[in-house]
């Protein structure tokens, strides 16, 4: 999703905690620290929470990996419960003297930049977004639009009705770069094939489609999708955090007709109960980013807000995770295809664009 959300609802409520609190003399500032000097490294989640099962929760484990690489890390969060959230959530780790703030999400831009404003000897970090001018906040971006075309590309070639649908959380950029990519997917398979598989729930000429407008609502992810598979849908990609699982429960209660194409973190390490209906996963590699970007600011290194960090498919940024439960089920020569087609993506004979995608 460029956004790259979390946990609040719908069944996956976590209350808001902090883990690791480091002493109150930890000096901020660039963000940098010596070896073995404590380094306070501190996120704030957006509405979507900790345990969302996607980008939140893939930041977090960055996080605490990076304490496996630099021990001096100590890690900590606060889940936002709401939009409003945010500033003060942001503004009360500056007050805790962070050595580094992370901000999860395209979300938390707007919030992000006003705060960063107001700090600027203070290091920050955003997950999905770029705060343009802001020198003191390193982004982490993903061209998952990348990913999600071989992930569009499986699914028309899986899918048996000729129908595959997606649908967001928001409207934003880091939510329709992925169906972008997924349509333009499914479009390279038709014109490779002469075949007609119909994408529901995004058209990318009009960037119009299907919306939950929530990232929590597994209620609402479960409707989408049936009205989805009620059109002849047997392949779906919820962009959408936790409202996706609604979505993987209908697939559950398909007997095997219908399939999903996760997002952000392999479905079938994230949220394993529904292993079995995950085709695949479009993932954005934010564990490792993030991992990175704090490893590097605990041994004392300084991290450049240009150009920041861009995961794509040639550095491993973003990728399709493995087929799991479905390697079988997958063709071969299926499969042999998407290997070709990240290849020439990566060499530029393949074209992946979208307006949404980080550039």
């Amino acid at each position: 999703m460029r956004i790259v959300a979390i946990l609040a609802a719908g069944g996956l409520t976590l209350a808001a905690a902090a883990c690791g609190e480091a002493p109150d003399e930890t000096p901020s500032g660039s963000g940098s620290s010596a070896a073995g000097t404590p380094y306070k490294a501190c996120m704030v989640t957006d509405v979507g929470g900790i345990d969302d099962k996607s980008f939140n929760a893939s930041a977090w484990a960055g996080v605490q990996a990076a304490k496996t690489a630099q021990s001096n890390v100590e890690p900590e969060y606060v889940a936002s419960d709401a939009e409003a959230s945010y500033e003060p959530n942001l503004r009360g780790y500056v007050t805790k003297k962070c050595n580094f703030i992370l901000a999860v999400g395209g979300l938390m831009g707007d919030s992000t930049k006003k705060v960063a404003a107001e700090s600027p000897s203070q290091q920050f970090g955003i997950v999905d977004s770029a705060i343009d001018g802001a020198t003191n906040v390193y982004p982490m971006q993903f061209a998952t639009d990348q990913a999600a075309f071989l992930a569009g590309y499986v699914a028309a070639g899986y899918s048996k009705s000729g129908k595959v649908a997606t649908y967001g959380g928001l409207k934003i950029p880091p939510v329709t770069v992925f169906m972008d990519g997924f349509a333009d997917g499914v479009a390279y398979y038709n014109k490779q094939k002469s075949k007609n598989v119909q994408v529901l729930g995004w058209t990318k000429a009009s960037q119009n489609g299907t919306f939950a407008e929530s990232f929590t609502d597994q209620n609402k992810g479960k409707a989408i999708a049936s009205n989805f598979v009620s059109q002849g849908a047997d392949v779906i990609m919820p962009v959408a955090g936790g409202t996706g699982l609604g979505t993987a429960e209908v697939a559950k209660g398909s007997g095997g007709k219908v399939s999903v194409v996760w997002v952000d973190q392999d479905g079938c390490k994230s949220a394993e109960q529904y292993c079995d209906v995950f085709l695949t996963t479009v993932v954005k590699n934010i564990t490792d980013a993030v991992e990175q970007a704090v490893a590097t600011g605990a041994a004392g290194q300084p991290l450049s807000a240009d150009p920041g960090y861009l995961g794509t498919l040639e550095n491993n940024g973003v990728s399709i995770a493995p087929y799991n439960q479905f390697d079988s089920k997958v063709d071969a020569g299926l499969k042999g295809e998407v290997d070709k087609l990240k290849a020439d993506i990566i060499a530029g004979t393949v074209k992946v664009e979208s307006a949404s995608s980080p550039k």
